[in-house]
């Protein structure tokens, strides 16, 4: 069973940046063998998906809102997963969340809230 835990939300200007941390752990869990995906729920909505990164780091896909801002990182050497925004907007108000797998469907984290506001 994995285990995600979020880090480096807060409060941030329009136009400002920010970068996610996700730190994996769990006995049995092989981060470096597993793709894994940033997902956001904004106030009074659902969570959505944001972003996906395979396993070694080769390939990544995005929304297309957040494509161009957002970049997915990861350091297999940490169990660690980023996620680097830049040129942030209100609408980016949200909990962010790690995920295990690619797409929504896989165990998260508990979150970490990012408020984009003046």
């Amino acid at each position: 069973q994995v285990q995600l835990v979020e880090s480096g939300g807060g409060l941030v200007q329009p136009g400002g940046s920010v970068r996610l941390s996700c730190l994996a752990s769990g006995s049995g869990f092989d981060f470096s063998s597993n793709a894994m995906s940033w997902l956001r729920q904004a106030p009074g909505k659902g969570v959505e998906w944001i972003a996906s990164l395979t396993a070694d780091g080769s390939y990544s896909k995005y929304i297309r809102d957040v494509e161009g801002r957002f970049a997915i990182l990861r350091d297999n050497a940490k169990n660690a997963l980023y996620l680097q925004m830049n040129n942030l907007q209100v609408d980016d108000t949200a909990t962010y969340y790690c995920a295990e797998g690619w797409g929504k469907g896989g165990t998260r984290g508990p979150g970490t809230r990012v408020t984009v506001s003046e």
